[in-house]
């Protein structure tokens, strides 16, 4: 007889050490441990006993003597190794997995673009007409995570309407893009921009940006144009001095004097600032150093905004009104330089801002008073579109289609109207180049609460 008992060593087991787990099967055996996979019969410990018993010659009286004191030691032998086999195996400690962190669900419904439109929403410059979610064109390929992180600025100075969803819209900041666009279909409406008169749809899309440029804090050759902060006595005249009389009346001088910032080497470079309303400076302070500060609107002398490239048009001067046809203009006829700044009675006056790691990565505060953010911010008509409000904007141009969400944050003294955007493109030499081309025909849709319609 052959008795075989099998005890399988349980994987996590005090006795299969974890890197014996994930061994080959093809290793061998070596001291009576397999590196065989878990459960397979090369994992198992084997206890073998013989009980084949010869007889003895019965001429020997030795041999039964021996055998009846053998038989108590063989048979105890036996109870032995049964009692062996009959123990339980070695059981691995169990180990609870950690509890999950409790985050609070944003609870989406299913969208129904089915039942019936609310009623109109009327502004006081614009009229505003429900639609379905399909009249909005690209609205199922938006990348929605840029415009997230301006939404999520926008709630931290948030309006009436939509503090109660900056919650929700914090938590999808980090969702993917589906249930983003989910969460828009089931707590927003969408309503189409009209004029409050019912005339065409069709507006007016621009674009503007934060223009870089070197200064010296104090003049010095090749930089004598000076930006001021507001003049003490702003206030006390209103209009204040034009362009024209702060470079000509001593009046005007005498106010302007130690109201001086810095010094920039290009006075169109400093008229593109003060129409852009502020800018980035790389300024080179009286030590020798250099740092990038901002220079972001404090105010103006409430002046009427003039453009000098409508001037130098109704002139007959030029046929390219970009900044660049501007300068080259400028460079053939420098005696006229005067002449036509002073075609723009507006000065804007500035603050210096000073600009941390983080502040880098944004645009200046607009309006909404929240920092501007690239590709996804968008000036408005107040009186046509409120602060903070999410806006989808389509333009479209033989070199330029733009069908996005956008965040109302800003707006300009020359943004007016139902359907009138001023895109804010960033900053740089691209953002100045788009800027200073974008001119198209624009469609303004606007998402409201659902709750509020």
């Amino acid at each position: 007889m052959r008795m075989v008992c099998f005890q399988g060593l349980r994987k996590g087991s005090v006795f299969s050490p974890p890197s014996t787990w994930a061994a080959g099967a093809g290793s061998a055996l070596v001291g009576g441990r397999g590196s065989s996979p878990p459960g397979r019969p090369e994992n198992m410990v084997h206890h073998t006993m013989s009980s084949s018993i010869n007889k003895a010659p019965k001429a020997s009286s030795n041999s039964k003597l021996m055998k009846k004191l053998l038989r108590p030691l063989f048979v105890g032998g036996i109870v032995g190794t049964l009692v062996a086999c009959s123990s339980p195996p070695i059981q691995a400690p169990t180990v609870e997995p950690m509890p999950a962190p409790v985050v609070a669900p944003v609870v989406i419904l299913d969208p129904d673009d089915t039942g019936p439109l609310p009623s109109e929403i009327v502004q006081m410059k614009s009229r505003w007409t429900p639609v379905r979610w399909a009249e909005l064109p690209g609205f199922e390929t938006d990348a929605l995570h840029e415009a997230w992180n301006a939404w999520v600025k926008s709630c931290e100075r948030p309006g009436p309407v939509f503090a109660s969803l900056c919650g929700e819209v914090r938590r999808l900041s980090i969702g993917d893009a589906s249930a983003q666009r989910q969460w828009m279909r089931s707590r927003l409406q969408p309503y189409r921009v009209d004029p409050v008169d019912g005339t065409s749809t069709d507006g007016l899309l621009t674009a503007y940006f934060e223009p870089l440029f070197d200064a010296s804090r104090t003049p010095r050759p090749g930089f004598q144009v000076p930006l001021y902060q507001p003049p003490l006595n702003l206030g006390q005249r209103k209009p204040w001095y034009t362009r024209q009389e702060m470079d000509t009346l001593p009046a005007a001088q005498q106010a302007l004097r130690g109201r001086e910032i810095v010094y920039l080497a290009d006075p169109v470079d400093a008229l593109v600032l003060q129409i852009q309303g502020s800018g980035r400076i790389r300024v080179t302070e009286d030590d020798g150093s250099q740092r990038v500060v901002r220079l972001a609107y404090a105010g103006t002398n409430d002046q009427p905004y003039k453009s000098v490239g409508r001037w130098l048009l109704d002139q007959g001067a030029v046929r390219d009104a970009t900044w660049p046809g501007i300068k080259a203009w400028i460079a053939q006829n420098p005696q006229r330089l005067g002449e036509m700044l002073w075609s723009n009675p507006r000065m804007v006056f500035f603050k210096e801002e000073r600009l941390s790691e983080l502040d880098l990565a944004f645009g200046p505060r607009g309006a909404q008073g929240v920092p501007l953010t690239p590709g996804r911010s968008t000036a408005v008509d107040p009186a046509s579109v409120p602060y903070g409000t999410p806006v989808w904007l389509a333009s479209s141009s033989p070199s330029l289609v733009l069908q996005k969400l956008v965040l109302a944050q800003d707006t300009g003294s020359a943004i007016r109207g139902a359907v009138r955007a001023d895109y804010f493109a960033g900053w740089g030499v691209q953002a100045g180049e788009l800027a200073g081309r974008l001119k198209q025909p624009l469609r303004l849709w606007v998402f409201w609460p659902k709750q509020l319609r």
